[in-house]
């Protein structure tokens, strides 16, 4: 037998997920090969059917990516340069790139410490900025981040006392709940990404938009396309986001294992909690929370701490990523827009540190993970 002491660990394992649903996955791909619908196929609208029943909203509208799925709701919203929308720092560009490609103007605000999420307290501060630099604050973008949802009623609370739509941007937390509430009904629209490491992944790129609002989704659904409103009439600015049928086809594979799948991910993440607790900053979990569990991300006393656990994490064959090495405000291409105060964003992208995680991470991988960390981190 293969000594597998010391072998490669997989950050993210596709290919074992892929091992499971072979089959199916063949012959999703071999139908549409078939019926040659490559775009717009029944696939497509099978898969916007299950969503929006998962989510429990009355729209889905699957798209090109999680980028165009935001890109699409800020166009609904027919923004102008000197219409702000809140950002939080300490996300994936997309987040932001939206707003700047919807041509408005981004400002970014700071997260709270233990959930890496926006506050009531962070987006105050942040509408307060928006007004000093001469912005009309429009809307705001919530962040799920890494699976766990944002603290959406307060902020729903402090956006309708300015008047700001709210666009949840989901993307690493499609299959979490709040209250018991699956994410995808908090705010005017939320969108998600299909990427193939998300907790619901395909095979290329894509997304998906859930609204409650079906005027609302009928504009969703011309921007996707063109902006047209019947066959070569184009009623508005559009973009080209459709999702092909086969990614489609593959999600709706996917959609058949997620709730085993969300299991193994929640079953992991306590063992790494229960095993890493006193020994490093483990991540927040709350009763009231249902997470999809997208990283599991842990958070070091320092800069110099974290790559003393780096180095002996890949010493080991243990691959980490730092998600996200700098904060968005800092980024060379979106330093020249409004920042509030984002001193606990700043300290995080030094601290933090994402570990293995994914369904198929077996006991024994797992255990070589946590006693990496004890090593570095003695008690």
């Amino acid at each position: 037998m293969t000594d597998q002491s010391h072998a490669p660990i997989a950050f993210i394992d596709l290919k074992a997920q892929q091992s499971v649903m072979r089959a199916e996955l063949d012959a999703a791909i071999a139908g549409v090969l078939d019926h040659g619908g490559y775009l717009h196929g029944k696939e497509v609208h099978a898969l916007e059917a299950a969503l929006a029943a998962r989510a429990n909203v009355q729209a889905c509208i699957a798209c090109s990516s999680g980028t165009d799925a935001l890109l699409m709701v800020l166009m609904a919203e027919e923004l102008g340069p000197r219409d702000a929308v809140i950002v939080p720092a300490f996300t994936f560009v997309a987040t932001a790139e939206a707003v700047v490609l919807a041509g408005a103007t981004p400002v970014f605000a700071d997260i709270d410490a233990e959930t890496y999420n926006l506050t009531p307290e962070t987006l105050e501060a942040a509408i307060a900025h928006a007004k000093s630099a001469g912005l009309t604050p429009r809307g705001v973008i919530a962040v799920d981040l890494f699976g766990l949802p944002a603290p959406h009623h307060a902020i729903a609370e402090v956006a309708a006392q300015h008047r700001l739509f709210v666009l949840d941007d989901m993307a690493q937390a499609f299959g979490s709940k709040l209250d018991g509430v699956p994410l995808g009904g908090f705010g005017k629209a939320a969108a998600t990404s299909f990427y193939p490491a998300k907790p619901l992944g395909c095979y290329g790129d894509g997304g998906a938009v859930f609204t409650n609002d079906e005027a609302y989704a009928a504009i969703l659904r011309s921007i996707r396309q063109h902006g047209e409103l019947s066959r070569y009439e184009n009623d508005r600015i559009g973009i080209t986001g459709r999702i092909d049928t086969i990614q489609a086809a593959v999600l709706g594979v996917k959609l058949r294992y997620f709730d085993d799948e969300l299991a193994a991910r929640d079953r992991i993440a306590s063992a790494y909690t229960a095993a890493l607790a006193g020994v490093i900053q483990t991540p927040v979990h709350s009763a009231t929370i249902e997470q999809a569990w997208a990283q599991y991300t842990v958070r070091c006393d320092s800069q110099a701490a974290r790559e003393h656990l780096r180095a002996i994490c890949a010493a080991r064959n243990i691959p980490t990523q730092i998600y996200y090495p700098i904060a968005l405000a800092d980024q060379k291409a979106y330093a020249k827009f409004p920042s509030a105060d984002i001193s606990v964003a700043r300290h995080c992208t030094e601290t933090v540190l994402s570990l293995p995680f994914h369904p198929y991470l077996s006991d024994a991988q797992m255990s070589r993970v946590i006693e990496a960390v004890h090593t570095a981190f003695p008690s």
